[in-house]
């Protein structure tokens, strides 16, 4: 009985992306595609971790490197460089990930919370913790990698719809 219990246990589902040597979950109903790494246009006087933005199918969508975002050292482009772009708040970005991996099934039973590091560790981007055999990967909370200010800035670096729809 109760392993039928468990296999009703709500679930969500995550697909991981892995960073410097580190694995992150995504919420898969957050992630619209999965693309491999491309050339993005520069926009003056973005945030570093703002590469620029790319053309998906005549949509202007900004792109973050998420090392730079996390304080990590940038790396190298590999052919494993992935750009995921994920849905937050109606808006598409594209976040560049070391490589993806797998998609996770995760009850909501096995979801830990972030531990209080003190100040010296931002957790503000992580939902939760779970545990994958051996192995921690780190829920990230989507919404909040794009802060509400660079959200505003890239939206008037961007040219206006009408003429993306001219060029497109």
């Amino acid at each position: 009985m109760s392993d039928a219990a468990s296999h009703d246990a709500p679930t969500s589902q995550y697909l991981t992306l892995n960073l410097a040597q580190e694995e992150y979950g995504v919420d898969i109903l957050a992630v619209r595609e999965i693309r491999g790494w491309t050339p993005v246009t520069r926009i003056p006087q973005a945030p570093p971790y703002v590469l620029g933005v790319l053309n998906l199918r005549g949509a202007i969508v900004p792109v973050i490197d998420m090392r730079l975002r996390f304080g990590l050292p940038r790396e190298e482009y590999t052919p494993n460089t992935v750009t995921v772009i994920v849905a937050v708040s109606g808006r598409n970005f594209g976040v560049v990930v070391d490589a993806v991996s797998d998609v996770l099934d995760v009850k909501t039973s096995e979801l830990r919370p972030v531990p209080d590091m003190g100040t010296t560790v931002d957790t503000e981007y992580l939902k939760g913790l779970t545990a994958v055999e051996d192995r921690m990967v780190l829920l990230l909370d989507v919404d909040k990698l794009l802060q509400p200010q660079d959200a505003q800035m890239l939206e008037a670096a961007l040219p206006p719809a009408a003429e993306v729809k001219a060029v497109a």
